[in-house]
């Protein structure tokens, strides 16, 4: 990911595009050509393509705050994916496409929060937990069929996971008496984690997306700065044609 000025961006109703990258809608598919540059340590050229490829689409949008300005937008809870990218990692599983959209800094409303995404059968179920800052607490279940329906369902109680290497409190959702475990590290950050993780919801083991997000870190003064080091800046970027 890079961060780039406003010169860089092109907009049309089936295509966005950043500097060298791009996401477009074509035959329902989200077809995204990656050309980056990598963060540091390992700094290098990631080029490729993903092809996400929803089994359908929702109208869903979920209000993560009481006045409206926070909201998560689940496009396609169901998908595969296909990647192809220049260093050997081609491979084909599960995915989803989603989005957040907001008017304030997330850390001005809110102090922690998990997400988790799973397949589930015939779909998918997601969850997710907030701890807003006026002291009102977000808990919300839902369940996405492959037809892109949607229902609000009671989420399993809540369960303790390991803390990262960066020692973030993290908990799921999982039947009582099972513990969520991590199966793949993503992202491991001193504000923030997207793990892998296996559970157990409502009777079925399953491997999903987890993230654990504790804005009060990253409200930090001396931490904002460090995330220069791990975005690259490319601000004056222009097209050339």
């Amino acid at each position: 990911m890079t961060d780039r000025g406003e010169r860089a961006l092109r907009t049309s109703r089936d295509v966005f595009q950043v500097g060298p990258s791009s996401m477009r809608w074509t035959g329902g598919k989200l077809v995204i050509d990656v050309d980056e540059i990598s963060s540091p340590p390992l700094i290098s050229r990631v080029r490729g393509r993903i092809t996400v490829t929803p089994s359908a689409l929702t109208e869903v949008e979920l209000p993560l705050a009481q006045d409206g300005t926070h909201v998560w937008r689940p496009f396609a809870p169901t998908c595969v994916i296909e990647v192809d990218l220049n260093r050997g990692w081609q491979w084909t599983g599960h995915g989803y496409f989603d989005a957040n959209f907001g008017t304030r800094a997330l850390e001005q409303d809110f102090s922690y929060w998990t997400w988790g995404r799973f397949p589930h059968r015939d779909g998918s179920v997601c969850f997710y937990d907030a701890t807003r800052r006026d002291g009102s607490d977000l808990a919300v279940g839902l369940r996405f069929g492959e037809d892109g329906s949607a229902a609000v369902v009671e989420a399993p109680p809540k369960a303790k996971m390991s803390r990262t290497l960066w020692a973030l409190r993290r908990e799921g959702r999982a039947d009582e008496g099972y513990r969520p475990r991590q199966v793949k590290a993503m992202l491991d950050a001193p504000f923030y984690s997207r793990a892998a993780v296996r559970t157990k919801i409502f009777g079925e083991e399953t491997v999903g997306v987890h993230e654990a997000l504790d804005l009060d870190r990253f409200a930090l003064p001396f931490l904002k700065p460090m995330l220069a080091v791990r975005v690259p800046r490319r601000p004056g970027w222009t097209f050339q044609d």
